[in-house]
């Protein structure tokens, strides 16, 4: 990195690319894959752990090794796909879990003072699906520190559906690996887990975020029935899927080799000959649309490599 900066060469750091959409015409530069290896226990206190993660390490292969060891506290976002230094730079989450609730430090390269820093989960800026690393290229992670509960038992079930396919209320426990089957059956349900033979799962995940809107402009724009969940200082969630839904582009929904996933209404899919072009065309018609509807702007969840929304 050192060495591309010093002679002005740009270059795309890459782990498992599982939320990258990059443009026909590919990068113009060079791509350095991270394939860095290591778990750690920096820190035993009784009752937790800390653990540091190489940024390379595969994020799925760390949640199972966390509930193999009697971790808790990543259980819930098991079958994530990509590397565990690419969860803080969304601040990756899932069935009312996100890594900003057990990350106490990522360890960072920063371009523009040629260091290595510590950075604090404050002066990371986790926010929903954002942080500091977002749209920006002058951190580099090289290993995440994570803080997780010595336990055979899950956190508290804060999600509905994962309750009720639980057969438990929200804000009980379950056994750490039935927590981690259960999250695992219901995101292959969604086509969320890659399957070389199905395009429902040829996917960057969910592609929009859901939109945080005040609860006032939910009530002004008459979506006092759609679903959400309430949110910080008066705001309220908006579920991006009912929008879409209601907008009139239900599952299966299709452009030219792309269309919405039939399984999921958030994954937009490459059925086997899209481009970039055609998938973003697709975003942009549903983006309108549901702009046109409901006045709300959805904003798209992958990083967008030499192209753009």
């Amino acid at each position: 990195m050192r060495n591309a900066a010093a002679e002005g060469r740009p270059v795309l750091i890459l782990a498992g690319g599982s939320n990258v959409v990059i443009g026909d015409a590919g990068f113009p530069g060079e791509v350095l894959l991270l394939r860095t290896r290591g778990i750690e226990v920096v820190r035993a206190h009784g009752e937790s752990v800390v653990v540091r993660v190489a940024a390379g390490e595969v994020w799925d292969d760390f949640v199972a090794y966390a509930v193999a060891n009697g971790w808790s506290g990543i259980e819930f976002l098991s079958g994530i796909p990509g590397s565990a230094g690419a969860t803080p730079i969304q601040n990756v989450g899932a069935y009312g879990s996100e890594v900003a609730h057990t990350i106490v430090a990522v360890h960072a390269y920063d371009r523009q003072s040629d260091t290595v820093r510590a950075m604090s989960p404050a002066e990371c800026a986790f926010a929903y699906r954002s942080s500091v690393f977002k749209h920006s290229d002058r951190y580099l992670v090289l290993h995440v520190d994570f803080q997780l509960t010595v336990s055979a038992e899950s956190a508290p079930i804060r999600y509905a559906e994962l309750a009720r396919s639980l057969g438990t209320e929200a804000g009980d426990r379950v056994p750490l690996s039935l927590a981690r089957d259960t999250v695992g059956k219901l995101r292959a349900g969604k086509g969320m887990v890659l399957d070389a033979e199905d395009p429902d799962t040829w996917s960057v995940g969910s592609f929009f975020t859901n939109p945080v809107v005040p609860a006032a402009v939910r009530e002004s724009l008459g979506l006092d029935h759609a679903p959400y969940w309430p949110g910080e200082g008066g705001t309220v969630k908006i579920p991006a899927a009912w929008l879409i839904e209601n907008a009139g582009f239900p599952k299966g929904y299709a452009g030219a080799g792309v269309s919405i996933s039939t399984k999921h209404t958030l994954a937009l899919t490459n059925r086997g000959s899209g481009t970039t072009s055609a998938l973003l065309d697709l975003a942009r018609t549903i983006r309108d649309g549901v702009r046109d509807r409901f006045g709300i702007e959805l904003h798209p969840e992958p990083v967008l490599i030499n192209c753009a929304l």
